[in-house]
């Protein structure tokens, strides 16, 4: 949710015909009224953002199991990998979390404020044993462990405080150039009066940041001020492997990260969450207040505004348009792949213009089901195959356009040889999908499983191969209801042949536990 970048700009060059919106920005970025939604319950708090009405990202945060991503540990060097130019660095959690050399700060600047030449190594930048201070980028996900960065960032209201950085930055979403020409200057007068010019350090100025007067902007560097030097002084007191700072709760996180201009309200269902969140605004951002509220209707607020019916929705494969096409979104440990299809929509004029609606609809679909799932990594869309140039640049546009309310930075390319278009979306924590749900004890997360037929040749083999080793009088077979079925059924005369093949009675026995893949011979 943070304007600013977690790690420091990346240096090489983008690659050609990429396009990158999101969180980088994008001009002409539509305006749109916002509220968030905070359901709060004994163990699970759900913040849902609405733009315009409809549901766009859902935040959900479990006692068992926060989010650790901009919690600041002091780790230790467990093991250097040079071919990987990486390190694992134990933080006390399951699994050892990576540090990349990219994410490394470069050296302490010498006496003539001139940064040293950067380590081409990973071994001459950390060695195993050594203490670090690092902060989390990316949740554990999957199998893999959390991601860090020494670049340490720390948020506040309007501005965010890089301890290991230099220079002032503005967000990219901050557009008018006067505008940004005097935050600039304020933020580098403040610098110069509190004397801090002569500290390492670099600040950005948030979205949020826009307008923010003078004394706003002093009262937010004063706080960043005390609360590094209170970091710093905990770094030094912690052992390894814990916990030296963490990051605000999710409500109040997201008052820090959304409350602006443009955000409408927040209604929250709790009277004591309600309560902190008002204090944590009056502090932070007093004029804004008011626009906390507080729900004590009869109906659950996520029934009331239709959000657990799109959280349903959210974990289908298939997308409905309002057109009558639909998308068909599959997430998979390499990728997530959607295919653009226009189902009952058959349009009015000609082929061309049908697939040209159809596309335009889906990209706009797109960009929010990414939000709203969070989705990242390698996304490939397989947009209808479009003739018209004029129509392709149109749905590009459009998808660009709606992905410019992104906080996640997202990079695209153009339209491949192929018809596809490839996309990345910054990951920081898991989807949607991966944190409700989990793999089927039954297809073991495949989809799909074996049909009854197939579980029966199955059987038959197995049979077969069982009688050829072992002495025996007659055959148990224990299997599922569909599968003794389909035995009793259409397999029956293939039965009788196995039977009479191994010259002993097969008895079949329907156990209701079995799922149709399972079955057990049993020689007696």
């Amino acid at each position: 949710m943070s304007d600013a970048p977690v790690n420091p700009p990346v240096r090489s060059a983008t690659a050609p015909n990429t396009i990158v919106t999101g969180g980088a920005g994008v001009s002409g970025r539509r305006v749109v009224a916002k509220e968030v939604l905070v359901n709060v319950a004994p163990r699970e708090t759900r913040a849902a953002l609405l733009e315009n009405g409809l549901l766009h990202e859902v935040f959900i945060e479990r006692a068992s199991h926060r989010g650790l991503v901009s919690n600041i540990y002091k780790g230790r060097v467990s093991r250097v990998l040079p071919g990987m130019q990486a390190a694992f660095i134990d933080i006390g959690l399951e699994r050892t979390a990576f540090l990349h050399a990219s994410d490394i700060a470069p050296p302490e600047l010498d006496e003539d404020g001139i940064e040293s030449p950067r380590a081409e190594s990973i071994r001459e930048l950390v060695s195993e044993g050594r203490e670090i201070l690092v902060q989390v980028l990316k949740d554990p996900i999957g199998t893999k462990g959390a991601r860090l960065t020494t670049y340490i960032t720390i948020p506040s209201r309007y501005l965010v405080y890089l301890p290991k950085g230099q220079g002032i930055g503005v967000s990219s979403r901050i557009e008018d150039e006067t505008e940004r020409q005097r935050l600039r200057e304020v933020v580098g007068d403040l610098i110069n009066v509190s004397g801090e010019r002569e500290q390492l350090g670099g600040y950005i100025v948030r979205t949020v940041g826009e307008g923010a007067s003078v004394e706003s902007l002093r009262a937010d560097m004063l706080f960043l001020r005390r609360l590094w030097g209170l970091i710093s002084q905990r770094a030094i007191e912690t052992a390894p492997g814990e916990l030296v700072h963490e990051d605000l709760p999710l409500a109040s996180r997201l008052l820090r990260d959304c409350l602006g201009t443009e955000m409408e309200r927040v209604l929250v269902d709790d009277e004591s969450a309600y309560g902190r969140m008002v204090s944590f605004t009056r502090t932070f951002a007093p004029e804004l207040s008011e626009r906390i509220e507080y729900y004590d209707g009869p109906r659950p607020i996520f029934d009331l505004y239709g959000v657990e019916d799109e959280l349903e929705r959210a974990l289908d494969r298939r997308v409905s348009l309002k057109s009558g096409g639909h998308l068909v979104i599959d997430q998979t440990e390499a990728m997530t792949t959607v295919d653009v299809n226009t189902g009952a929509y058959v349009g009015h004029r000609n082929l061309e213009e049908t697939i040209f609606r159809t596309n335009l609809e889906a990209s706009e679909s797109l960009a929010r089901q990414l939000r709203l799932r969070n989705l990242g990594g390698i996304i490939i869309v397989d947009f209808i195959d479009m003739l018209d140039e004029e129509h392709k640049r149109q749905v590009m546009h459009s998808l660009e356009r709606h992905l410019s309310t992104d906080n996640a930075r997202t990079q695209i390319c153009e339209v491949s040889p192929l018809g596809l278009v490839e996309m990345t979306r910054k990951r920081t924590r898991e989807s949607l999908e991966h944190l409700l749900c989990a793999a089927c004890p039954t297809c073991d997360g495949k989809g799909r499983i074996k049909t009854a037929q197939t579980v029966c040749y199955e059987i038959f083999r197995e049979i077969a191969r069982q009688s050829n080793s072992f002495d025996f009088q007659k055959i148990m077979l224990l299997a599922s209801a569909e599968v003794i079925e389909v035995l009793l059924d259409e397999e029956s005369a293939a039965l009788a042949s196995l039977e009479e093949g191994t010259g002993r009675p097969i008895r079949l026995q329907q156990e209701d536990s079995y799922a149709r893949d399972q079955y057990d011979v049993v020689l007696m």
